[in-house]
């Protein structure tokens, strides 16, 4: 899993989807948790939601997109996956088409079904057992040792 760790953070762009009808607060809380930290990171993240036109950080406000494919440079991005398992195929189908070269299914966000499909129609496929934390492989808890596998250079910018 650490090469695909390692592939994830080698594209020049991100993103953070959140595709569903039913959000809960906690999967929207944890959706700008997730976007707040590659923002803190200095990264390039473009977040996605079909049900917003914007969402507000402290420091600075965001453009959402409504969908993958809306992505400006989907074939150089790749896309941290913060959906009901029940969502995440349909928006994996939908990355593949689009081009995205590599995915992390953040924990919850997943079945066996959308696992799978991960692994193995994606350049990497991030997600599961493993990782630093109890829950599986997560942005927050991994996201900093992947960044320096990959070689990212990046410095701590505020919210």
């Amino acid at each position: 899993m650490e090469t695909a760790v390692k592939t994830f953070f080698s594209s020049p762009r991100f993103a953070v989807a959140m595709f569903t009808n039913s959000a809960t607060n906690r999967s929207i809380d944890f959706f700008i948790v997730v976007l707040a930290w590659y923002h803190a990171h200095s990264l390039p993240v473009t977040p996605i939601n079909p049900r917003n036109p914007t969402i507000n950080l402290p420091s600075t406000t965001y453009s959402m997109v409504p969908n993958v494919s809306a992505l400006p440079s989907p074939q150089e991005t790749s896309v941290s996956v913060i959906t009901p398992p029940a969502a995440t195929l349909k928006v994996l189908k939908e990355a593949k088409e689009a081009g995205i070269p590599a995915v992390w299914l953040q924990p919850g966000s997943f079945d066996e079904e959308g696992l799978e499909y991960a692994k193995r129609e994606f350049k990497a496929g991030v997600g599961g057992e493993g990782g630093g934390g109890g829950e599986g492989w997560c942005v927050l808890v991994d996201g900093e040792e992947g960044l320096s596998m990959a070689g990212k250079n990046w410095k701590k910018q505020k919210l």
